[in-house]
């Protein structure tokens, strides 16, 4: 051994310097590496949001274990997607906030995995509401001109030039309906009969037939929209599709 590094191995104090040196530099090297997958998961993970809800989209997975453990396990404590409010496909105007918990990655033949727990909240605003039912309801969204919420009486008013629709969302075999209260002004051109089916097809559409069991747990009318929550606990994940949204995962 050559007398320069022999005299520093004989010296404690340059011993501890050494070890401490490596430690750091192992540690840098662990840190960047976290960092980077981290911000690589959140960037994926957003961009698949994106393209599911056509919206800008942010994606966070939880502080602890370190993200490399929890990829290198294939289970995930907790992650976090917030939507930008702008749309979620058709619906004009809609947030979404989403919590995941316990994900656990295990292939089988019928199933990619679990997930513990997943907790949506969505708030839907007045103007949004309006723009998607003029551009999505036959009949109804030609005579809507404006919508205004009723917190007091848990209902929706989609008003027009000839008259108006109060309409009062629930809860219905998992998903939200819009049930009929009363159509003033507008029996001469939009029969109530009429008016019922259409809102049924259209929340329908939007709001049920959701994969791993998601179901609507509650909906309320606020002063600027409609706020509800979709959830489902211990559920499957399905095999993947040939949806190009998912291609990336």
């Amino acid at each position: 051994m050559p007398a320069k590094l022999k005299n520093i191995f004989s010296d404690p104090i340059s011993i501890v310097l050494v070890v401490v040196i490596v430690l750091a530099l192992v540690f840098a090297g662990l840190l960047g590496a976290e960092l980077y997958a981290r911000n690589r998961a959140d960037t994926v993970v957003a961009g698949t949001v994106e393209c599911v809800v056509q919206d800008d989209a942010t994606a966070s997975f939880g502080v602890l274990p370190p993200f490399l453990m929890q990829h290198v396990s294939g289970h995930y404590t907790n992650i976090r997607i917030e939507t930008a409010g702008n749309q979620v496909r058709d619906a004009k105007g809609m947030k979404v906030d989403l919590d995941i918990n316990d994900v656990r990655l295990e292939d089988s033949p019928t199933s990619s995995g679990t997930i513990g727990s997943l907790v949506a909240h969505i708030t839907w605003s007045a103007e949004g509401i309006k723009q998607t039912i003029q551009g999505a309801i036959p009949l109804v969204g030609s005579f809507v001109t404006g919508v205004t919420t009723n917190p007091n009486d848990g209902t929706v008013e989609l008003e027009g030039a000839l008259g108006s629709i109060t309409a009062r969302p629930e809860v219905a075999d998992g998903g939200i309906a819009l049930r009929v209260q009363q159509v003033t002004g507008l029996g001469f051109t939009l029969p109530r009969e009429a008016v019922q089916p259409a809102l049924d097809a259209f929340t329908s559409e939007l709001t049920q037939d959701y994969p791993m069991d998601i179901r609507a747990d509650s909906v309320e009318v606020t002063d600027s929209g409609v706020v509800s929550q979709f959830s489902t606990r211990n559920a499957s994940i399905p095999k993947q599709t040939d949806d190009p949204c998912f291609a990336g995962l």
